[in-house]
């Protein structure tokens, strides 16, 4: 089976076929996120989202899931807080997590993600990430896969490792970021995508006008190659609170509108582009779990 089709066979699709998950990350964010990321699954192409479980806007989006159980999402694995002003901790008890804190008891910052990545004591992030696992299954609700916030889980292959074994356990697929992870998961014979993740803050410069990054993804979305991709993308609504949390806003502003746009949803019928979300990866997952 050529490895660029294998996803492809297993959910049923032809070699050639192009399917794509479009991901709003960072769901429970904040405000402005949440109504961006609600929107844009009701008026747009955005085909799942993932929560981040330590945030101040998480029961709300919560909430929101439990009332629409049709709604796919995954938990977005948090250890890192990248907003100077804006902060959150972790869910466990920072005497059970001291590797995962810095200063004032917060999680670290993204310029400290290398050094934290390396340091960061393998038990303790196992029991922060299960312990979001739980709060999102104790409130009922029936996530598909995991991924995390800056990409913490692939960063590291011991920690990527320990998130695998919570998938399996837990039943959920794993977002597979780059080629390492995509193949550690094919030896699996587990169905992944087949095409590094496309994350939307690192398309270009990310000042574009909503122009640019509007052509952008219309010409992603029309060079798509076959088998599964996944695009991580970040919407928000331009508003006050968004542009105090997060000198980048203009990120999110563009990335909402482009899933919003006509054109969006003309050029993937155009191109026949299948939108998908994890829950078809998620069975064979949960298959790998019952044996």
């Amino acid at each position: 089976m050529p490895k660029k089709t294998q996803t492809n066979q297993l959910l049923g699709y032809p070699p050639q076929a192009r399917l794509l998950i479009i991901n709003a990350d960072d769901f429970g964010m904040c405000h402005s996120i949440h109504e961006a990321t609600i929107h844009s699954f009701r008026e747009g192409l955005t085909s799942s989202c993932t929560l981040m479980v330590p945030c101040p806007w998480s029961l709300h989006a919560m909430r929101f899931l439990q009332e629409n159980p049709d709604i796919p999402f995954g938990v977005h694995l948090t250890a890192i807080c990248e907003n100077p002003t804006y902060r959150w901790k972790p869910i466990s008890s920072l005497e059970k997590v001291p590797s995962l804190v810095g200063a004032g008891g917060y999680f670290h910052d993204l310029e400290s993600i290398d050094k934290f990545v390396r340091q960061v004591d393998l038990d303790e992030i196992e029991t922060e990430f299960r312990a979001q696992i739980e709060v999102v299954l104790a409130a009922g609700l029936k996530p598909t896969h995991l991924d995390s916030h800056c990409h913490v889980h692939t960063r590291r292959e011991a920690i990527f490792e320990r998130v695998l074994k919570m998938a399996l356990h837990y039943g959920l697929a794993v977002r597979a970021h780059t080629e390492p992870v995509i193949e550690r998961l094919r030896r699996e014979g587990l169905p992944c995508n087949d095409h590094d993740v496309l994350d939307s803050y690192h398309i270009d410069s990310p000042h574009l006008t909503k122009g640019d990054k509007l052509y952008c993804y219309q010409q992603l979305l029309r060079e798509l190659p076959s088998g599964l991709s996944e695009w991580a993308i970040h919407p928000g609504i331009e508003c006050g609170e968004l542009k105090a949390m997060e000198a980048t806003w203009e990120v999110r502003k563009a990335d909402f509108d482009f899933l919003i746009s006509p054109e969006a949803k003309k050029i993937t019928r155009e191109e026949g582009v299948v939108i998908l979300n994890y829950r078809p990866l998620q069975k064979f997952w949960q298959a790998d779990k019952k044996s």
